[in-house]
């Protein structure tokens, strides 16, 4: 079934939306719950919370990409369950993915205000996609999906060390990209 199809069931409120949703994208969502809660009770939860926040979220929003808008959905529950289940620990990928990222984004106590998220968000995107298309996988792997090292080596056919190397010199061109745009402190 379509996506635009799927989004109508949900905005006229027909409850087969769920189930051709999960039929879709339950694999999809299941794999981003279970890359962040390395839980399979917990992501089948977040699964179903995402589908609930999207009946609820449809409408009055209409997604332009279904897969994005519940991608979304699930990886932000899911870090919020992990938050709450987590608060001292530190394991999993988790933690290590968001100390990566603290080298070369600014905090979230640095901005002040949603416009200044919005250039932050705007500065990622244009850096994102200046890059070509196999850094961006090995990125997203990371940073989106949580993937470890490990699995994305395995997925891209290469070593850790080059994975490990690629991420480290994008967050280094990262940082150094947003400096020059007066995004970071």
């Amino acid at each position: 079934m379509e996506d635009h199809n799927i989004v109508d069931l949900y905005w006229f409120r027909d409850e087969n939306a769920i189930s051709k949703t999960d039929k879709k994208y339950g694999s999809y969502c299941n794999t981003i719950a279970n890359n962040i809660l390395y839980n399979l009770e917990d992501s089948k939860e977040c699964v179903n919370d995402t589908y609930l926040k999207t009946w609820n979220s449809i409408p009055p929003t209409r997604p332009k990409i279904l897969k994005a808008f519940l991608g979304k959905i699930t990886r932000n529950l899911a870090l919020n369950i992990y938050k709450s289940k987590n608060c001292q620990k530190r394991k999993g990928e988790v933690p290590l993915v968001l100390d990566e990222l603290k080298e070369c984004i600014p905090s979230q106590n640095d901005i002040d205000t949603e416009m200044e998220e919005k250039y932050l968000t705007k500065y990622i995107n244009e850096f994102l996609k200046s890059l070509p298309r196999e850094k961006r996988i090995i990125i997203v792997q990371r940073y989106w999906y949580l993937y470890s090292i490990k699995d994305i080596a395995e997925k891209n056919n290469l070593s850790q060390s080059n994975v490990k190397m690629t991420l480290s010199r994008f967050r280094t061109k990262l940082k150094e990209f947003l400096e020059e745009r007066g995004q970071y402190i």
